[in-house]
């Protein structure tokens, strides 16, 4: 049987708009397309609201995820420009779920942790360990590093959803070898 889901990441914002999309076949992730939305030349910032859920929503009809990942806006000292990531964010939410897709949120510190093992990494580290991870040619790598921030969002994802959870939790080995004594049955009991 074949497992398989298409997940949309985003990366939210009111001047340039990130995107990345990933299909998880067989719990085994495989690159589709990632870029940018610029919206620049949108001088009315309600406008450019607009453009990020059509944008998104034309995405979403596109691709047809299961499920969307955005990165989470990070606290800044600019209130206005918080406020106004904020806004893009929500609206990006509002899409997805105009679409019906589950949306989850990632920290870009938890995104960046996901993709190269430390939450303090540059935008160009994380852009260089996608590339390498999801086996992207180097000629298809967008200048723009926004594009790559909406695909680390959707492959956080793939990561956080795919992980095992425990089944059963243990205090000691000695917790654990009482509960499993099919596991350690050729050990010496103490």
């Amino acid at each position: 049987m074949i497992n398989e889901r298409i997940i949309l990441g985003i990366d939210p914002g009111t001047t340039v708009m990130g995107y990345g999309v990933i299909r998880v076949l067989n719990n085994k992730p495989e690159f589709l397309t990632m870029g940018v939305f610029d919206f620049k030349k949108v001088k009315d910032h309600y406008l450019t609201l607009q453009q990020v859920f059509a944008k998104t929503v034309a995405l979403i009809d596109e691709f047809h995820p299961d499920e969307m990942a955005l990165e989470a806006p990070f606290f800044g000292k600019n209130v206005q420009s918080m406020l106004k990531l904020g806004r893009a964010q929500g609206v990006a939410m509002a899409a997805g779920l105009f679409r019906e897709l589950p949306i989850s949120e990632y920290a870009p510190l938890k995104i960046k942790m996901a993709i190269t093992g430390n939450g303090r990494a540059d935008k160009s580290q994380v852009a260089d360990m996608l590339r390498r991870f999801l086996s992207i040619p180097q000629e298809q790598m967008p200048k723009e590093l926004d594009a790559t921030d909406g695909l680390a969002a959707a492959l956080c994802h793939f990561f956080a959803s795919g992980a095992p959870k425990a089944e059963k939790k243990y205090s000691s080995w000695k917790d654990f070898a009482a509960k499993n004594e099919t596991k350690v049955k050729g050990q010496s009991k103490k």
